[in-house]
């Protein structure tokens, strides 16, 4: 089936289709009885993305709760089996490679590593500094320094000078020449203390990709945009999931979607 083949399928179901929006920044986008593909989305990814947002509207038809819930497993494949969940995440990351959050974890573990070698300089002039106490000799240093505003910044302007109009720019990379006596031990406990912001942010990220990534109307809608791109491999990586499907699908139960799914 063709993109324009789709298009005119869809709209035979009363579902309102666009396909010259941005699609809310992303390549497609499902609400109620309406479907976007954004005009930015490559050709090769239409079908797949069209195929995902009409898995959406099939689990609308569903379960009219999905878009405030995230669905469940129990209405999607009458089951509430683990290996439900274990299965389409496999295949999540076959239909999108996102959700693996390969540069995520990259970044994390850099800064894992950065935090290793600051915490090593500190215990070169403090053996006995443990991250998870305070630093007393480094809190009575900064009381007295503008470097403070850098345990929250790592780019900070602080008005200063003559009647407080000048501003001085402090930074992170910077450190050295905008406090040219401050001990080294007390410059990367600053970097080291942003090191372990970032680090946190980025789980925070990673948390909240894997709960989007997690949703069973997301883990659904993967699930037959795979099955257009690879139905053999899908089978392979869920063959639990799959059988559940297929025979739900013939009963009916998945309604028009019976439609679109290639056939063997």
């Amino acid at each position: 089936m063709d993109k324009k083949t789709f298009v005119k399928y869809l709209r035979t179901l009363g579902i309102e289709v666009h396909t010259t929006t941005k699609a809310r920044g992303h390549h497609g986008f499902f609400c109620k009885n309406r479907i976007d593909i954004s005009k930015d989305t490559p050709e090769y990814k239409v079908i797949p993305t069209m195929m995902h947002e009409f898995a959406h509207y099939i689990h609308y038809q569903l379960e009219p709760d999905m878009p405030k819930n995230g669905g469940s497993f129990q209405v999607l494949f009458k089951s509430d089996s683990p290996l439900i969940e274990a299965e389409l995440f496999k295949v999540t990351n076959f239909v999108d490679e996102n959700s693996l959050c390969v540069k995520l974890y990259e970044h994390k573990d850099r800064m894992r590593q950065k935090i290793s070698e600051y915490d090593k300089i500190i215990k070169k002039s403090y053996p006995k500094f443990q991250r998870s106490k305070k630093f007393k000799e480094f809190d009575k240093y900064i009381k007295r320094s503008d470097a403070r505003y850098l345990l929250k910044y790592d780019r900070v302007k602080v008005m200063g000078g003559f009647l407080g109009l000048v501003p001085k720019l402090y930074t992170i990379s910077t450190i050295e020449e905008c406090f040219p006596d401050m001990p080294e031990a007390f410059a990367a406990y600053i970097r080291l203390k942003s090191c372990t912001k970032k680090q946190s942010r980025i789980s925070a990220r990673i948390n909240r990709m894997n709960k989007y990534y997690k949703r069973p109307t997301e883990l659904f809608a993967r699930f037959v945009e795979g099955l257009y791109l690879d139905r053999e491999w899908v089978e392979a990586l869920a063959p639990y999931t799959t059988e559940r499907f297929f025979g739900l699908l013939e009963s009916g139960y998945y309604g028009n979607l019976k439609d679109v799914i290639p056939k063997y």
